[in-house]
Formats: structure tokens, sequence, C-alpha cells
């Protein structure tokens, strides 16, 4: 781990200022927020401003990635004449856009991957195109649906630690169905067969980049059990049905009340929220634990408010943060990239937290000291 920390120090990545002491604040905020130090919170992992490097990289890679999401959206509306030329359009604005914040990036800054990526939503829905991903995303669902049950029932057969350790090994090879990942789209394209145990043959070995899960297994098999969870989930398919359900479920049977937050709207790939409630109801036909804690309200969903993949806790809507506060979350998950790695690597929070993602980029992976499909599993106690 400090080897870790050494070389992202030397990548010019932002380190979270903690206080030496816990600054004093109002027991609402506290609560509200999770934020160990708010006023100092930052939530991007690293300043394209201050690292050329990475600038040159991540711009041109993004540059790359407007190709396939104008592409996707032309698809998505492949009977309306008009398609073709608004994601012309979109793609060169987004270029534009992107030129812009360059120079930004070596004028004023700071200019992070979060804002990149950012751009996307908002400039699709200006030429028409609401939600590219929306027939993938339902179909990779109901496919994922169909295999929910045999998931749990291997599962099941599992002994408690060798459970735990199954079920992050399965969050986290669910997370490699990135349609927004380069490398993994072109698996998804050219392989149809591609599944979830292929995705945990995909993920990096153990030990991993970043590897806490023995500490968590610990604690869960030998700590209380958490009054309420609160999941920051990412991708829709196999991602949120087979990787984050059946640990929330688990979650579930311990009497943990659990929050899951997705997308307030469409971005890439991900689940939205009103997706997650339409998956949630189709998993209660094969699962008595979670059509029970819809029922009695120990399974919420929220939207979070988020403009596209990454997660910048101080933009939560208003009634999440309050069900934060009402409902007393004592464990923060975080998954994906965006949310885990793009943000939030460093942040610090006021309960225990869990930040999972797989590295579904090559360079950056070899930039932390790993290789693609590296595994960060990192688990903070307060």
């Amino acid at each position: 781990m400090r080897i870790f920390n050494r070389v992202l120090s030397s990548y010019g990545v932002v380190k979270s200022r903690l206080p030496l002491t816990r600054r004093k604040m109002g027991e609402e905020n506290f609560s509200t927020c999770l934020l160990y130090d708010p006023s100092n919170y930052y939530c991007d992992t690293i300043n394209l401003s201050q690292d050329h490097i990475a600038k040159d990289y991540w711009f041109d890679c993004i540059q790359d990635l407007v190709k396939v999401f104008a592409n996707q959206a032309a698809k998505s509306q492949k009977n309306d004449p008009t398609s073709k030329t608004r994601s012309e359009q979109f793609h060169q604005d987004y270029i534009e856009s992107l030129n812009n914040l360059k120079i930004d990036a070596n004028c004023t800054g700071p200019v992070t991957i979060r804002q990149l990526l950012e751009l996307n939503e908002p400039l699709l829905r200006k030429y028409g195109f609401a939600d590219p991903w929306l027939e993938q995303k339902l179909i990779e669902n109901e496919n994922s649906i169909r295999n929910f049950k045999s998931r749990l029932d291997q599962i099941d057969c599992l002994g408690t630690e060798d459970k735990w350790i199954e079920l992050v090994k399965g969050l986290l090879a669910g997370n490699i169905f990135d349609w927004g990942a380069q490398t993994v789209s072109e698996i998804l394209e050219n392989d149809k067969s591609f599944g979830l145990n292929e995705a945990l043959a995909k993920i990096q070995s153990r030990p991993w980049l970043i590897d806490d899960l023995d500490a968590w297994v610990r604690r869960i098999n030998n700590g209380p059990s958490h009054k309420c969870a609160i999941i920051f989930v990412d991708n829709s398919g196999v991602d949120v049905v087979l990787g984050i359900l059946p640990f929330a479920r688990e979650l579930l049977k311990r009497r943990t009340k659990v929050i899951m937050c997705a997308n307030s709207e469409p971005s890439l790939n991900d689940v939205t929220a009103q997706e997650l409630e339409n998956i949630l109801e189709s998993c209660c036909q094969h699962c008595v634990i979670i059509d029970a804690a819809l029922r009695e309200k120990q399974l919420l969903v929220y939207g979070n408010g988020q403009k596209g993949p990454c997660l910048d806790m101080r933009n939560l809507p208003a009634d999440l943060c309050e069900a934060i506060r009402t409902n007393d979350v004592d464990l923060l998950i975080i998954e994906g990239m965006g949310r885990a790695l793009h943000t939030n690597l460093n942040a610090k929070f006021t309960c225990e937290t869990l930040k999972l993602a797989v590295i579904k980029n090559t360079w950056l992976a070899n930039r932390l000291g790993g290789d693609i499909f590296s595994v960060i599993c990192k688990y903070e106690i307060v």
C-alpha cells in the first residue's frame, strides 16, 4: 500500500487533506454528507492541470472515445434519417469543448477526468440523444436476471468466509461490463458469450493492486452487523444484477438496511434509479429476501444526482442526504472506476468505507503499477 501511494504521489495525484483533529461541525451536516472534512473534500484523484503527461493521455483517450459515443448515438436512432447528422454535430461539439478545456488545463485549471466525462450527457441531449445505450441496457438486464437465481444458489452453497470472498470477487468481475471503457467494449462486441464467469477469469489474481479483502472479511465475520449501508452502483446488466445485488442481499440477511444509489439520469450504460427499481421488481420473483426487503422498506433506491459516471459527494440530492441522515448510515460502498478511482480514491469519510473497482484502462493500470483489469479493493475504517 505504501508503494502504491508513492506511485500516486510521483504522478501528481491529488491527496486528500485530512486534518490532525476532526473539525467540529453540526450533527446534521456530519450525518448528511458522510465527509470527514467537508471543507477540504476534493473528489478528483488527478489534477490534469498539474500532470501534463496524464493530461495529454486523457485528452487523447477521451477524444477517441467520443467517436464511440457518436457511433452509438447514431446507432440508437438508426431509423431516424437525421441521426447520423446529429451524431456528427455532437462529435464536433464535444471535440471543441475538449479543446477549450485543454486550454484551461494549460492556463487556469484545475481540469479533471470527471470534467471530461461529464461533457458527454449534456451534449448528447443537446442533439436529441436522450439515452443511446437504452436498448443495450435492457438486453443485458434481462439476460442477467435470467441468471440471477443460479448465481444466488452458487453463493449460498459456500461457507461464510468463502462466501464473502466470492461476493467481492463477483462484484469486481461485474464491474468489467462497462461500455465506456474501450478495451471492454471491444471484448463485448466481439464475444457475445462473455459473462460473469469469463469476467472472473479476467480480473487480476490476488494479491490485488490494493487488496484489503482480508480486512473486510475479518470485519464482516467478527464485527456486529451494520445499521445501514449505502451503495453507489455503476453499470447495468451483469454489474448490478450479478455483482451488486448478491452482495446487497447478504447485507440484508445480516439485518443491515441497504440504500442503493444509481444515476438520476442516463450516463453511458450506467444503471439509472428508475431502471434499478424495475430490476429489483423482477428479481423479487427469484429471491424472497429482496422481495421482503423491498416490501418492508429495508431496501431503498435513490438517484445520486450526478452528471456522469463519477461521484462528487457534495452534489447529492436533498432527499438522498435526508435518507443518509435518518437511516444513520454506517457503511459506505463505492463501486466503479469513475466513482472509486477517478474520484474518491483518497477521500475520507465518517463511516466504514469499501471502495471497489477494476481498472479497465491499460495506461492508467500501468501507471499505478499494475496491468489491465487490476483490482482496487480499499477498505477504510474511521
